[in-house]
């Protein structure tokens, strides 16, 4: 038996390496996915779990699982949103404010469907508006919603995450106490910069933290406060007067139309996770023909009815920001004379609550402020 013992033992010593191999390894996943749970922020466990699995080489597995989780939980055909249209802010378009959206839904619309209400005004005009509509003739009892901004009395900034772009900014990665008393409207920027996930680039306070690629649909900021949205180099490009860009994907709505590639492009144009055709919550901003900003987002969207809903709106420069009910984060506030801000979520099945950047969050967003009657550059509230 003594030998029969010794001629195992090569095999029993390699075993107990390899277990001992394989368990040290496994308490340094379990130490790294703890470290992402533990990270700041409000994000859920699902989308910390995602990010850390794109982050360690397990992209295919979790877009896999993401595109099943989708293609079992579509979202419904037909049917009419409970409640219909919220009443989210004061009746009625003032004179000389956008043109009401159309109906995409088909036959008669809802009450209220595609009537701009505003949500909150600056020194006394209506500053920014909200409209909900249903998506298009199919997912009619879903509410999209279209956020329209005053660039003459809102400035607008865009702020980091400590995570993307990371590193030190001057700006905050969260609403401070100053921000929130002021805030008027947030929302989420575009895809995930370290992996390539927008196909673009990152530039801020004089910094590039991802080399800006030429065609690229970019958001741009002015150190006025104003955005620009266009082709990289094309339409749009690097002056001393621009603040900050960011980059996602290409155009979706270009000179007023839509890009024929929204029901047929791929990964480049639209994302590697779910693509073109997924009816999931997606988001978008674009620049109006008078240069009013409006960012749209909603449920049971592709990105056709995205672009439409951008169209409908009336933009003619618009760009996808992000996909996944864990990422879409449009909310606006309302400052009324007592008490701290409150907050409301863009549109009704949001997942995301308005306190969502109250807290330090993992992604880069945009933050929106009165706009003073002497000012020449973006009021940063938190400095």
């Amino acid at each position: 038996m003594s030998g029969s013992r010794n001629r195992r033992s090569p095999f029993w010593k390699a075993l107990r390496g390899t277990l001992a191999v394989l368990g040290a390894f496994a308490v340094v996943i379990a130490g790294s996915i703890g470290h992402a749970l533990d990270a700041p922020g409000n994000a859920g466990v699902a989308a910390r779990l995602a990010e850390w699995g794109r982050d360690h080489g397990l992209g295919s597995a979790i877009t896999y699982l993401e595109q099943v989780q989708y293609d079992i939980d579509k979202p419904a055909v037909g049917g009419t949103p409970e409640g219909g249209i919220p009443k989210v802010g004061n009746d009625a378009n003032s004179t000389g404010g956008p043109a009401p959206m159309p109906n995409l839904a088909g036959g008669t619309p809802l009450p209220g469907e595609g009537q701009w209400q505003t949500v909150e005004t600056v020194r006394g005009k209506p500053a920014v508006r909200v409209a909900m509509v249903r998506p298009d003739n199919e997912h009619t009892s879903y509410l999209a919603a279209a956020m329209w901004i005053d660039p003459k009395l809102v400035s607008g900034q865009l702020r980091p995450g400590f995570q993307d772009p990371g590193g030190k900014w001057p700006e905050p990665d969260s609403l401070t106490r100053t921000d929130q008393q002021n805030v008027l409207a947030v929302f989420n920027a575009g895809f995930r910069l370290p992996r390539g996930d927008s196909h673009g680039g990152y530039y801020s306070d004089g910094k590039t933290v991802y080399p800006l690629v030429n065609g690229a649909a970019s958001l741009v900021m002015m150190r006025n406060g104003t955005a620009q949205v266009g082709s990289w180099n094309q339409e749009v490009h690097l002056t001393p007067d621009v603040a900050s860009v960011r980059q996602n994907l290409v155009m979706l709505v270009d000179d007023g139309q839509l890009n024929p590639t929204c029901d047929t492009g791929g990964s480049a144009e639209w994302g590697v996770t779910v693509g073109n055709k997924s009816y999931i919550d997606r988001s978008a901003f674009g620049i109006t023909a008078s240069g009013a900003e409006v960012y749209v987002a909603g449920p049971a969207l592709s990105v056709c009815t995205l672009g439409r809903i951008l169209q409908g709106a009336g933009v003619v420069r618009g760009m996808e920001m992000d996909i996944n009910p864990d990422w879409i984060s449009g909310a606006y506030f309302d400052h009324g004379p007592n008490g701290p801000a409150a907050g409301h979520r863009l549109y009704p099945a949001q997942k995301l609550p308005p306190t969502h950047y109250f807290a330090p969050t993992s992604r880069d967003w945009y933050a929106w402020f009165p706009r003073s009657d002497n000012e020449r550059t973006p009021r940063s509230a938190g400095k």
